[in-house]
């Protein structure tokens, strides 16, 4: 099996987690020569129209992450035409799982906590994103 196409979901608020997730991504793409998408959904969407934030406050928020996204794509031992970034708001499992759809994902390479007994009642991401992905999904605790 060939790897083209890699994704790697992240969270920057898991420095740790982001960093195994995209080292193991960035070891499969140079094995195999593929791109590598990094993906960050917010699953809350920004909130504009409140009387409380300011005008821009959206757009504020949407620089910030995009920034910390390109600052860790830029980490990657790839060519930067190799390598895309995408900033995504709403339901985690199901905009991952849209962008390995639309982007064509050969694997999803993504990092899960060990569950505890909320995640066996209410279901983890990683395990939607396992039990509904149409292509491989390497977990890595």
């Amino acid at each position: 099996m060939m790897f083209s196409k890699i994704l790697a979901p992240i969270d920057l608020a898991e420095p740790g987690m982001t960093s195994r997730a995209v080292g193991y991504a960035e070891a499969l793409a140079n094995a195999f020569d593929a791109d590598i998408r990094l993906v960050n959904v917010q699953s809350l969407t920004p909130i504009a129209g409140l009387d409380y934030t300011k005008e821009d406050f959206d757009e504020v928020i949407r620089r910030g992450l995009e920034s910390e996204l390109a600052a860790v794509a830029s980490g990657l031992d790839r060519p930067p035409e190799r390598i895309s970034t995408a900033l995504l708001f709403g339901p985690v499992d199901q905009n991952i799982l849209a962008e390995a759809e639309s982007w064509g994902s050969d694997v999803i390479v993504l990092c899960s906590h060990r569950p505890g007994v909320e995640r066996f009642l209410i279901g983890s991401n990683a395990s939607a994103i396992v039990k509904r992905a149409t292509c491989p999904v390497l977990v890595l605790r």
